[in-house]
């Protein structure tokens, strides 16, 4: 004889877990009104269909970013379609686990997915959710900072995003905030050109180097040469020394020499959907 379900039990067990109703009906019916195994059977269909999924590539999503006093907080949350990744229930699936991440003081990733969410670990709740959406999802990255002041800046589709650390608090937030967005849309790999690995320096030394041979320039110039290009890969790819991107007649170290002189960028991190 099948077991008769409560329509309350089962809206109850669908706000637990956003199951549709007829598998929250279907899984009461199995654990035969025992609620706490109505929630395992549905997760246990999560880890059946992230079995299956495993192998599947899941590059749509979104990133969440937190600022906390003296901490900021990115995170990526990755699904198989962007329809997914829009969706209301996927973004507060990201909210969720990043405030877990930062109630439980998360400084990595794995630490993140066995941080708790009421009863259950992330990783759970992930798998739980993986039965309701039918897609996989992953989280491909999560960091935590520290500093005096740390703004964030996520752009438009929740799909990049940067949080640059500073000295102090600025004078004018919205310069923080500019400097951002600068990390965001340019991409730079440093602060400042002290700031990169000597292995990077040298080998776009020898690529100048070779550039210009190939070009039959003379042997003794060669070295001229490379540190003329290099100077040139600075200003690209060190943030201070970059155009910035709303003044292009300024590099952003002018940009914050004219605003606030005493304030120094100290470190920044960036993550895009697409890297």
């Amino acid at each position: 004889m099948t077991y008769k379900v409560a329509m309350a039990d089962i809206q109850k067990l669908r706000k637990s877990t956003g199951a549709g109703m007829m598998d929250c009906k279907k899984a009461l019916q199995e654990a035969e009104g025992n609620f706490e195994k109505a929630k395992d059977i549905i997760r246990e269909k999560g880890q059946a269909i992230a079995n299956k999924r495993a192998d599947r590539e899941a590059k749509e999503g979104i990133i969440v970013t937190e600022t906390n006093n003296q901490y900021g907080y990115i995170l990526a949350l990755n699904c198989e379609t962007d329809f997914v990744a829009k969706t209301d229930k996927f973004i507060q699936l990201a909210k969720t686990i990043m405030n877990a991440a930062i109630q439980t003081e998360a400084s990595s990733v794995d630490e993140v997915r066995n941080a708790k969410v009421n009863d259950i670990t992330v990783s759970e709740m992930i798998n739980e959710q993986i039965g309701v959406i039918g897609e996989k999802i992953d989280i491909p990255f999560y960091q935590k900072v520290e500093a005096p002041y740390i703004n964030a800046y996520i752009h438009n589709g929740n799909k990049l995003a940067a949080l640059v650390m500073f000295n102090k608090k600025p004078e004018n937030e919205q310069l923080a905030h500019d400097i951002a967005m600068q990390v965001a849309a340019m991409n730079p790999i440093a602060v400042d050109k002290d700031d990169i690995p000597q292995d990077i320096i040298e080998k776009e030394k020898e690529i100048a180097k070779e550039q210009a041979r190939n070009e039959n320039r003379p042997e003794n110039l060669l070295e001229k040469i490379a540190m003329g290009k290099l100077n040139k890969f600075y200003q690209e790819v060190t943030l201070l020394n970059q155009q910035f991107i709303r003044e292009h007649k300024m590099t952003v170290k002018d940009y914050i020499k004219q605003n606030d002189p005493d304030l120094q960028v100290v470190k920044f991190v960036r993550y895009s959907l697409s890297d």
